[in-house]
């Protein structure tokens, strides 16, 4: 794909692992009940394909940064209609600075002081597959590493807000590690 531009194809699907992975980070607790992550990443790249031609950008790390913002906006359109009194604009920015540094922090965790083009497409790519790797995991498996490895929780926080112990948390942490490292090398990561 070098030299060409690499949207010209809309491989939308191919961004839907981590699309929901975004959605299920964005969606707290009271609106899970409500809102299915995975209908909201479906209506995400059904806009997107509605949409295409005002993209403007020529790379993955721009078609990504498209896909966030309508993720975002869609995300508030959720909000909107199940949440009463959310609507305030700052809300809204909140939200999608928060959809930002989440994508941000994703790409940040494959990164490392990576920076010459061959080492950003090799990112990107593991950076899908990271995607692909945690969808496959246990919910509760990725819910833990997710919280910890995405959003910065303690094990602490994590605890809380799953209900469990510390120490069970720290195991399903071992064991979400361990089988995301497993699905990692089998997709030749």
């Amino acid at each position: 794909m070098a030299g060409q531009d690499e949207t010209s194809q809309w491989p939308f699907d191919r961004y839907q692992d981590y699309l929901l992975l975004l959605a299920r980070l964005q969606l707290g607790p009271r609106l899970r009940g409500k809102v299915d992550p995975s209908d909201l990443v479906q209506e995400t790249l059904l806009k997107a394909c509605q949409k295409k031609d005002q993209f403007r950008g020529h790379t993955d790390a721009e078609l990504k940064a498209w896909l966030r913002k309508i993720m975002a906006n869609t995300l508030v359109d959720a909000v909107r209609k199940h949440a009463k009194g959310i609507e305030k604009a700052g809300q809204e920015i909140a939200l999608e600075d928060t959809l930002e540094k989440v994508g941000t922090r994703l790409e940040a965790w494959l990164a490392a002081d990576q920076s010459s083009p061959s080492q950003t497409i090799e990112r990107q790519e593991r950076f899908s597959r990271l995607a692909a790797a945690l969808a496959q995991l246990p919910e509760d498996q990725r819910t833990a590493l997710e919280l910890q490895h995405l959003q910065g929780c303690s094990v602490e926080a994590i605890s809380q807000h799953m209900g469990r112990s510390k120490s069970a948390i720290g195991g399903l942490l071992r064991r979400g590690l361990k089988r995301l490292r497993e699905l990692l090398e089998d997709s030749g990561t």
